[in-house]
């Protein structure tokens, strides 16, 4: 007969295998869920349930460790079993992914397209458009707080996510590219409008250039 530290090894292995089959059938590897497999870790489950009092204590603690273990695979299993009878499909948007892009979005902030030539003719003004810099500190918050409200309204709609967006760090990037932009192209003001282009919303920049008088 094998002893109780032997069984247990088995059991261990037989637990983790269980995982791994059970992944298989419910990815299309297996016709069938490995129920032979189910049935003689119930064994083993079940004799140690009812002499628990003849292992010593590292072996009931490894046991109860693989008891509940096998009883939260089982649990996750039948649930899974229960939607693939009916047919319902779960689709998982890969948490870890998502927290990724959440903290390069936080680390890079929209960047607006660079601004049109100053012939363009300037585009008729809509719910949105910012120009920057006003001329004192309140009216530039104030407008500041206008465009996030814009942008973030439109990520919004498109369904794109807004957790890591916030008014301060806008505010403090539209301050600083409006700065660079007028000091690049020797403009007076910047015009922000949010649009939205192939579902994707971004924010877009417009210089306004003073026409040097001909002498």
């Amino acid at each position: 007969m094998a002893t109780i530290d032997e069984d247990l090894g088995q059991l261990e292995k037989d637990v983790r295998q269980l995982k791994i089959e059970y992944e298989q059938y419910f990815g299309g590897g297996r016709a069938r869920p490995p129920a032979d497999l189910e049935w003689r870790i119930e064994l083993v489950i079940k004799r140690y349930g009812e002499r628990g009092q003849k292992m010593r204590f590292a072996q009931r603690y490894r046991y109860a460790g693989l008891a509940q273990t096998y009883a939260r695979y089982k649990e996750v299993f039948r649930k899974r079993l229960q939607q693939k009878e009916e047919g319902v499909v779960v689709r998982h948007f890969g948490a870890a992914a998502k927290a990724i892009e959440a903290e390069r979005a936080k680390q890079k902030p929209p960047e607006p397209a660079e601004p049109p030539p100053a012939s363009r003719p300037a585009a008729a003004k809509r719910p949105g458009n910012v120009s920057l810099p006003p001329p004192n500190l309140s009216e530039q918050a104030a407008k500041s707080h206008k465009i996030y409200e814009a942008f973030r309204n439109a990520k919004q709609r498109t369904g794109e996510g807004t957790g890591d967006l916030s008014p301060e760090a806008f505010q403090a990037f539209l301050k600083r590219k409006a700065t660079e932009i007028i000091k690049e192209s020797g403009g007076k003001k910047v015009t922000f409008a949010v649009s939205t282009e192939g579902g994707k919303v971004k924010l877009k920049a417009r210089v306004s250039v003073p026409v040097k008088s001909k002498s």
